[in-house]
């Protein structure tokens, strides 16, 4: 019998049991086999959702809108430019007066903070798209496409992180001690300028999750030592959205130590796989890219182009599961 979730808000994944998350991963692999066999799935018939973007996104609002469309929903996306949200209209009052016209709302920007806001005064499910502290739909579907790769039982199976902690690492590092997947964050550890830790509290609360769980989590800044025994090999930017591009500087000096390379993947498990929440810096074939490289003279940031084009490389099976898994957030909790 599938577990109730109608009405509940999807802000950070410390709000899901393990049982809960297991049960919206199977739910978007049926998902992702309904639709990649073109079965009509329409069970959300006359609903409509909202869109609220803080921050613009490929990735998350097209799975936003292709899977409520797919559900049978109507959408309305509200950009910065499009809402008055925080600025002539406090969160609370934005809140109160979209969750009387949707039952569902989405919200990707800056503090987990307005997510939770918004969740507060909506009276209708709010799902975090994205904010400086969590990331969950990203982490759903890395774990799908690791399912995907090593069966649905990934307990023992170990997860390392390459770089510096952001909002995906961390609701990596939650995901990991719910189920009982090791866990390492592979960057620097020393308090320097630019260098960001996770927080303490939450460090704390993922550890006791994983003494229930049977979960290692671990951090270390030795290469060598994160890599052994690992499974999947993940990275991000080094600069993320809305962050100055004054921080460049400083961070590919701190990170280019622990980009990720065909030497780094060769150390990991026989079949390991590479995984990257998009966009990536492997190339210079975008702007910043470009500049970066003519300012820095450094042509491939987090990850080696070689890396991230390889066999081991399943960053767009990742980005289309970002889509089912959203799909089935959206679904269960709006059924």
């Amino acid at each position: 019998m599938p577990l109730n979730l109608s009405g509940k808000n999807f802000l950070t994944l410390l709000d899901f049991t393990p049982e809960q998350i297991n049960y919206l991963l199977d739910l978007s692999r049926d998902f992702k086999n309904v639709k990649r066999a073109g079965t009509p799935h329409r069970y959300l018939e006359g609903k409509n959702i909202v869109l609220l973007f803080e921050k613009t996104s490929t990735r998350t609002r097209c799975a936003f809108e292709v899977g409520a469309m797919d559900l049978g929903m109507g959408v309305t996306y509200l950009d910065p430019g499009s809402s008055q949200m925080g600025k002539k209209e406090s969160i609370e009052d934005t809140a109160r007066v979209l969750g009387r016209m949707y039952d569902g709302i989405e919200y990707r920007g800056f503090e987990q903070s307005v997510v939770e806001d918004l969740a507060a005064n909506a009276g209708v499910p709010v799902w975090n798209g994205l904010t400086a502290q969590f990331h969950p739909t990203q982490a759903l579907a890395d774990i799908l496409t690791m399912r995907e790769e090593f069966g649905d039982d990934l307990r023992g199976r170990k997860l390392a992180f390459f770089g510096q902690v952001g909002n995906t690492a961390s609701s990596l590092l939650v995901i990991c001690a719910k189920l009982g997947i090791d866990f390492v964050q592979v960057g620097p550890q020393a308090d320097v300028p630019g260098n960001r830790t996770y927080r303490p509290e939450l460090w704390k609360a993922c550890q006791e999750l994983a003494a229930v769980s049977g979960a290692t989590l671990t951090m270390t800044d030795d290469i060598d030592e994160g890599i052994q025994g690992v499974d999947a090999v993940y990275t991000d930017v080094w600069v993320g959205m809305g962050q100055s591009a004054d921080l460049w500087c400083d961070r590919i000096a701190l990170l280019e130590p622990y980009r990720v390379t065909e030497e780094v993947m060769a150390k990991a498990n026989p079949g390991a796989i590479f995984m990257h929440c998009l966009p990536s810096f492997h190339d210079t074939n975008t702007t910043i890219g470009a500049e970066i490289a003519e300012q820095f003279g450094v042509t491939e940031m987090e990850v080696e182009d070689a890396v991230f084009e390889s066999e081991q490389s399943r960053v767009f099976q990742e980005a289309e599961n970002r889509m089912h898994t959203i799909k089935a957030v959206m679904y269960a909790t709006l059924r």
